[in-house]
């Protein structure tokens, strides 16, 4: 049967390319990049190649990459480093109720502890008003967090208009770009952001693997000892082979950036037109507001988005309800009630996500497959009776 793949918010493939570039580390090159001898600095050669081509993707100075074990990681040390860094005696979070689990949860972790955290509303559309993260702010606020792109919905948020109020007020300022990076350009001097979480696996690079862009004197509390790694910052053996396939893969993001985003972007409203056309009573999440190129959240009510995946599955399409961290969630999804929408169309929900890989006639398929599924689905359900 043939099959397609729309869930590149999830994870991508990895190309040959990557792949070629982590090979000589899984093999000949197995030294440890902090020894000192051949083998070692052979390793840390291709540690540092990789640390300026993630840097050269967000527009940073090598110097202020360290590496991480990916997304999750990356967020939770800009998170719980700030606040520990931060001298003041009393501190308060500014965060937003779509950021992904992996902010909120760890946001929420320092609210046991006694942090202050005010968590933001959105528009219906998805997007953060920078005037209510300006009121937000206290004398005691320490950090602001608000995301690039969400990773269910694909909303663009004003960071740059954020960048400037948190420099304005002298807060640091973390953006997490997880569902950015390799997608839209960045660039992290017209940001404005202290501090930026990426992860290799969304660009086509290897899982376990990730980075933090800390601009330079911003305090930044180490989460774990042992070690003198990531210049002191984070300690532990370097994974040089996830790092090679991490440069490798924004090397190649950063080149074709603008002609991938392009075509996936004309393929992606292709999909999202005919969608529309062809099944009734269906809206797209997030369509007034600037997106990532690739991702298409649509509600088809009366039906329960797991029973969409599973249907689409079957037939060779391979897409998700939101968030791959979140499936097999009991609760519907955080940023579509955020968004205002009733729990259950908050369930009837799919996510559909392109990559390089997508082609044409994998949108033409979608096509002809999805309104016959959904349609079949909705007769099956007591709620559209």
């Amino acid at each position: 049967m043939k099959r397609i793949y729309f869930d590149h918010n999830a994870t991508t493939p990895i190309p040959p390319e990557v792949l070629e570039a982590m090979m000589p580390y899984l093999t000949e090159e197995y030294g440890n990049a902090s020894s000192i001898h051949a083998f070692g600095q052979n390793a840390r050669g291709a540690v540092e190649q990789a640390r300026g081509q993630v840097a050269a993707l967000v527009g940073a100075r090598s110097a202020d990459i360290m590496f991480t074990s990916g997304g999750t990681e990356s967020n939770n040390h800009a998170i719980l480093g700030a606040v520990a860094a931060a001298p003041a005696k009393n501190k308060h979070v500014i965060t937003s109720a779509i950021e992904h689990v992996a902010v909120l949860d760890a946001c929420r972790a320092l609210a046991k502890l006694g942090i202050e955290l005010t968590i933001l509303p959105v528009s219906r559309d998805g997007l953060v008003n920078p005037e209510d993260v300006r009121a937000a702010i206290r004398p005691e606020t320490v950090l602001i967090t608000v995301m690039l792109a969400n990773n269910e919905i694909g909303v663009i948020e004003p960071i740059e208009e954020i960048g400037k109020i948190a420099t304005e007020k002298e807060i640091v300022f973390h953006a997490d770009a997880v569902q950015a990076a390799g997608k839209i350009p960045i660039d992290i001097e017209k940001l404005g952001a202290d501090l930026l979480s990426i992860s290799a696996h969304k660009f086509s690079g290897p899982k376990g693997v990730g980075a933090l862009y800390i601009r330079k004197g911003t305090q930044l509390a180490p989460l774990l000892f042992g070690g003198h790694s990531e210049r002191d910052r984070r300690p532990g053996t370097e994974d040089v082979a996830a790092i090679a396939g991490m440069g490798k893969a924004a090397e190649l993001a950063f080149a074709d950036l603008c002609e991938d985003a392009a075509r996936v972007g004309a393929l992606r409203d292709r999909l999202e037109r005919g969608l529309l056309d062809r099944v009734p009573h269906t809206w797209v999440n997030g369509a007034r507001a600037p997106r990532v190129p690739n991702t298409i959240n649509l509600t088809f009510p009366f039906i329960e988005g797991e029973a969409m995946v599973i249907a689409l599955d079957l037939k060779g399409i391979a897409c998700s309800t939101g968030a791959a961290c979140s499936s097999g969630a009991v609760e519907p999804s955080h940023v579509l009630l955020a968004l205002g929408l009733p729990p259950e169309n908050a369930r009837a929900t799919l996510r559909l996500s392109l990559g390089r890989q997508t082609t044409m006639d994998e949108i033409d398929f979608a096509l002809e497959t999805i309104p016959p599924v959904i349609e079949r689905l909705r007769q099956l359900s007591p709620t559209s009776k």
